[in-house]
């Protein structure tokens, strides 16, 4: 069992399920919190394979041999920080820029619904946005962006733009995000 699973057993929640590709999110309190939960094991996995690094806005870590299996990540609002897994292994780490006051990052548990290597946004003035990844129905996404190492979004999760392309390649529709506050 891996640290997630033991982490979501510890708190009574390994019985969530993770929502279908078919379905945009589950953003219930046993969401939230088995992505909080998530979010602070994730932490501790930071730790244990990168070692006690210190990322400064817009760098991250990716692991040399990124490994297989299923991909999931898991976004940290209270750091600014997204982690990569792939299978039980995490392979990469990067800080993040999400929603800023009044455009909160929805949390919870969500799949990726659609990728596209650019796409351009129909709310916000036709803004770029490379390598993205939508998790909702209402636009908010994964994708490259300013970084300020501080919420300033609309709502998505802004990420440095060499780890929003190493990220897109090991994903899918389908794969779980997991955003924590």
């Amino acid at each position: 069992m891996n640290k997630l699973a033991i982490a979501l057993a510890a708190s009574g929640m390994l019985a969530l399920s993770i929502p279908t590709a078919a379905s945009a999110s589950m953003e219930t309190e046993e969401a939230k919190m088995a992505a909080a939960s998530a979010a602070d094991t994730a932490r501790m996995d930071m730790m244990d394979t990168f070692g006690p690094k210190v990322l400064k806005p817009g760098q991250y870590v990716w692991a040399n041999d990124p490994g297989s299996g299923p991909a999931r990540v898991v976004v940290s609002l209270t750091d600014q920080m997204a982690y990569v897994y792939r299978g039980d292994r995490l392979v990469g780490v990067t800080t993040i820029s999400s929603g800023k006051p009044g455009k909160d990052t929805p949390t919870g548990i969500f799949n990726v619904l659609e990728k596209q290597p650019m796409y351009r946004s129909k709310k916000y003035d036709n803004a770029a946005m490379p390598f993205m990844q939508r998790i909702d129905t209402y636009g908010i996404a994964l994708h490259a962006g300013r970084n300020p190492g501080e919420p300033a979004s609309h709502g998505c999760v802004r990420l440095p733009s060499a780890f929003a392309a190493k990220l897109y390649q090991v994903t899918s529709v389908g794969t779980p995000v997991l955003i924590g506050a």
